[in-house]
């Protein structure tokens, strides 16, 4: 379905299910089609395109503009106050989510706490000139990245992308979301590093965190010291939040998908909300 009565329009999937509602928020460049992996029971899911991406409207990425985005799917679609899954991006709104709502039953946040493009000081254990080169290059990447999302999507490649996040204009294909979402996101507090604002989180949150590089990035000793910085990191933080690992990559869900369900099943089981029972 599709959302109209908000500032833009928001396409939804409601699964249905008899049980406590589950907001699913899929990551950067992707689609609500990442949830069709996950089985959680009898819970009520309900997966939505983020603005500028999928089916759903452009709009200019204010993270609390997108946080309103959110509370017009759970008013719409009369949630009430339902648990947050997110993966990547999905994950750090879940963490922002989390702080306008801290009555919120929990949050799960999948491998949506830093960019992989960061600080030079969340990667400890690294010899600084080698650091630096990786970084360097990284950043190169990611600029060739954000730069071709803003050229026509040649016939060749357009397979290799979900016809959801694709968009005609002018009579050519272009990929979602597009450069301007990508930059305007791209070196944002929030999306560099989510981990302050967890420490703030009061409501029962789990993160999962992977194991693997990401298929496709320059992964080796970069990204080993990426997730020394992540644990590290992770190591005090408030006992409200837990912390799981999976033999994954970034992409969990599609990788890992048994694992990361069993772990939101089991989080979720534990932290019902009063007054509710398994049906």
């Amino acid at each position: 379905m599709t959302v109209t009565d908000h500032e833009i329009p928001l396409a939804v999937r409601d699964f249905g299910g008899p049980g406590e509602p589950v907001l699913l928020l899929h990551g950067l460049g992707g689609t609500l089609e990442a949830w069709d992996v996950l089985e959680l029971g009898d819970h009520r899911l309900v997966a939505m395109d983020v603005r500028g991406h999928g089916l759903s409207g452009d709009g200019p990425w204010e993270w609390e503009r997108v946080l309103d985005d959110i509370e017009a799917v759970v008013r719409h679609l009369d949630l009430g106050n339902p648990a947050i899954v997110g993966h990547s991006l999905g994950g750090m709104l879940a963490v922002l989510w989390a702080l306008r709502h801290p009555e919120c039953p929990g949050i799960v946040n999948l491998d949506g706490l830093r960019s992989a493009e960061n600080d030079p000081d969340n990667y400890p254990g690294m010899d600084p000139a080698a650091r630096d080169r990786e970084l360097a290059h990284l950043k190169a990447v990611f600029d060739a990245q954000a730069a071709s999302t803003g050229q026509p999507l040649p016939v060749e490649f357009q397979g290799m992308v979900p016809r959801r996040a694709l968009t005609e204009r002018d009579g050519k294909t272009y990929a979602r979301p597009g450069t301007e979402l990508l930059e305007a996101v791209r070196y944002t507090p929030e999306f560099r590093d989510t981990i302050p604002l967890l420490r703030q989180v009061t409501c029962a949150a789990l993160v999962v965190i992977p194991t693997q590089d990401p298929p496709g990035m320059p992964g080796g000793e970069l990204m080993e010291a990426f997730r020394r910085g992540i644990r590290r990191d992770l190591a005090d933080v408030p006992s409200n939040v837990h912390v799981e690992e999976v033999d994954a990559g970034h992409n969990m869900l599609a990788e890992q998908p048994k694992a990361v369900t069993t772990l939101i099943t089991d989080f979720l089981a534990a932290n019902r909300p009063s007054g509710t029972s398994s049906l």
